[in-house]
């Protein structure tokens, strides 16, 4: 078995399944020195990945075995189930323990979870200034600039010199440990510009802050939601943005690095939220996936039988030709695909505001457009497949006609449904899929069967 940093430069990741069963063994064998030479060559986002593919026992058997060395920087990067189960697993002494080593934002994420009286436990082990910016963090809702935000920060008044600054940060010891970006601040810590250090290091000591800082300093409100931080960065191209409160006072700093999560973060959620999953994770339990999941299963189930009610009322139709029976599920398949293409797209390009009141009409008859378009080339394939199958050319006209309105009808609830719930302030996301499905199959089969009665019968 070669050390973690050995497995690293030979494979994508550091962390392999020989690596997960050695660590795992020399932990079952209380073998501490063992695990400490296994894992000597992690880094923190390896270390988190070791930590959510061991069992739950043993992740904090690993953290108690590695000690002084484990890097408490991997909590941050470990799934947040996983991160939910080492707080409530992990005594109180420990967890203050990484809480001073964590950022801010970090810190209060991994805290958060634990019971009133544990939390306050935490605190009141910390300096009363990590417990001040950490409290500060946790007064805003989840997923806010505020929430995000780092509290430490390096902040100058305007009539310093660029000497003073430097001086100043040589000989402060409260400082962030990384830093690019100095912010200026008037007497009453509102921002009025910022300098790069790249730009202060190139000036002589005797230039005031005032004359070489950016004064056009894109801020972002404390209570501003995460996604729309992340909007703006991208939008902007900020490498970090001052985070202030409603007096528009300087409270803490937005990195990309942290923003960066919040894309990934978001963009996981609204897949998981199209395919009607909650918050879930590989680390989850059964009875946790499953409630996860259930509830949007159940509206669906509701749907289908509202579709299969519309069949029902064709029975007869169906039992005079066997054929159509053969035929229906391509039709709703067909406009259920077509619909989720897209409800897809217009989901998505609400959450990046790419949809709004000025362009929604033209984005509309584009998607209708489009879809009279796949459903005059479709309804020919099928067309001429069902001459070629039953030798019935009525047959095919009617279910080449059926995906012409079918198709017609997806494109119209893929685009309407999600700008109606959006309109009501309502989620598209997870919603928008279950009454897509419920359009496509309803229209479908009313269209198929109905044609077919009118037209053969």
């Amino acid at each position: 078995m070669g050390t973690a940093e050995e497995t690293h430069t030979a494979g994508e990741t550091a962390v392999g399944e020989e690596l997960v069963r050695a660590v795992s063994e020399a932990l079952e064998a209380a073998q501490a020195d063992r695990v400490r030479a296994l894992t000597a060559g992690l880094r923190a986002p390896d270390l988190a990945d070791l930590l959510e593919l061991l069992e739950p026992a043993a992740r904090v058997a690993l953290i108690q075995a590695l000690g002084a060395s484990f890097d408490y920087e991997a909590l941050s990067e470990v799934d947040p189930a996983v991160r939910d189960q080492l707080a409530e697993a992990l005594p109180n002494e420990l967890l203050a323990k990484a809480v001073t080593q964590l950022e801010t934002d970090d810190a209060a994420y991994l805290i958060e979870s634990l019971e009133p009286a544990d939390k306050a436990e935490i605190l009141a082990r910390l300096p009363k200034d990590e417990r001040a910016a950490i409290e500060r963090n946790l007064e805003y809702p989840e997923e806010t600039a505020g929430r995000l935000m780092q509290a430490e920060f390096v902040a100058v008044a305007p009539y310093w010199t660029v000497g003073q600054v430097i001086d100043f940060m040589r000989e402060t010891d409260e400082l962030p440990d990384r830093f690019s970006e100095i912010f200026v601040v008037d007497p009453a810590f509102r921002v009025v510009g910022s300098v790069e250090l790249s730009r202060l290091l190139r000036t002589k000591r005797h230039v005031r802050v005032e004359d070489i800082m950016a004064r056009d300093r894109h801020v972002v409100a404390a209570t501003a939601d995460q996604e729309e931080v992340a909007r703006q960065f991208e939008r902007y191209d900020l490498m970090s943005a001052p985070v202030v409160d409603e007096n528009q006072r300087l409270v803490g700093v937005v990195t990309v690095d942290d923003v960066v999560e919040v894309i990934q973060d978001e963009a996981e959620e609204d897949i998981k939220a199209m395919a009607g999953i909650g918050e879930e994770s590989v680390s989850g339990t059964v009875t946790e996936t499953a409630k996860s999941r259930i509830p949007w299963l159940v509206v669906n189930l509701a749907t289908a039988i509202i579709a299969s009610f519309v069949i029902k009322q064709f029975d007869a139709t169906i039992e005079q030709m066997v054929a159509l029976a053969v035929l229906m599920p391509i039709v709703a398949s067909i406009g259920g695909n077509a619909g989720t293409q897209t409800m897809t797209v217009t989901v998505r390009a609400l959450a990046t505001q790419q949809i709004g009141q000025v362009n929604a009409p033209k984005v509309v008859m584009r998607e209708a457009l489009v879809g009279l378009l796949n459903g005059l080339v479709l309804s020919l394939i099928m067309a001429a497949v069902v001459l070629v199958w039953f030798g019935s050319g009525q047959l095919g006209l009617v279910i080449a006609a059926a995906l012409i309105v079918n198709l017609l009808a997806a494109a119209l609830a893929g685009i309407l449904i999600p700008l109606t719930l959006h309109v009501l302030d309502l989620d598209p996301a997870p919603a928008a899929g279950v009454f897509v499905t419920m359009v496509t199959d309803v229209v479908g089969f009313l269209a198929f069967l109905g044609l077919a009665t009118l037209w053969l019968l």
